[in-house]
């Protein structure tokens, strides 16, 4: 059995590489809202708008990328309340506040607005699919996530709910890879593609790394409990 000196080692241990991860994903995050609240003076000088200009000639899509940027926003910040340990044992009911909001504002403005604008989206056809797949599977895995708590299975909504977050933090990650291939000289193009596959890609199996640690860690307490009971 480790002693208390090991123990407190592996605590460190622990909180440093937290720090490393949701450093960076706490500022990522923060700054991908700064740089969207320009977006609701609704002036029409942004690179993005001018690009698809005459999408913005329809209503529909025109309110569905207000919306949409919205919900993304929203559920990003949401997202970070959800994961916060200090709040699910101090402040439980902001945890269940936050992710009502959560799973109400995905479900109903963000993926279906994120899947009509995947039709349009921007690349190939792989491209436009690959923006539907994420719409879908950002639904999906919110319902579930909403399914299992209701059910009373903890450790099944933890885990729906960090695939959900995932494909929300793909407005954050795609942006920092899209910054990372600019820097190399990647062409312009070739460069929205490659973040955008590496992003979506890149958080599914970071997101399955991190349910594998937590259902390892949470089978090896309960088969812990086990052999202490019997």
């Amino acid at each position: 059995m480790p002693n208390s000196r090991q123990l407190t080692l592996q605590n460190s241990i622990r909180y440093f590489f937290a720090a490393i991860f949701w450093i960076p994903v706490v500022f990522f995050s923060l700054l991908l809202v700064r740089n969207t609240l320009p977006y609701f003076s609704f002036n029409q000088q942004f690179s993005f708008i001018e690009e698809r200009a005459v999408l913005f000639l329809k209503p529909a899509y025109k309110a569905s990328f207000y919306i949409h940027i919205f919900a993304g926003m929203f559920c990003i910040i949401a997202a970070l309340t959800q994961f916060s340990s200090y709040i699910l044992k101090k402040r439980k009911a902001i945890h269940i506040w936050m992710g009502k909001i959560y799973v109400v504002v995905v479900i109903v403005l963000g993926a279906p607005t994120g899947l009509y604008m995947s039709f349009f989206a921007k690349g190939s056809f792989w491209e436009r699919a690959l923006f539907m797949f994420m719409a879908l599977y950002w639904l999906y895995t919110t319902i579930k996530g909403l399914q299992s708590i209701k059910q009373k299975n903890i450790l099944a909504h933890k885990n729906w709910m960090i695939r959900s977050y995932s494909m929300a933090m793909t407005a954050v990650t795609f942006r920092v890879y899209h910054i990372i291939f600019y820097y190399y000289g990647a062409d312009h193009l070739f460069n929205y593609e490659i973040s955008l596959w590496i992003s979506v890609l890149g958080n599914m199996l970071i997101a399955e790394y991190f349910i594998f640690r937590k259902s390892k860690k949470y089978l090896n307490t309960f088969n812990h409990l086990k052999i202490i009971r019997s």
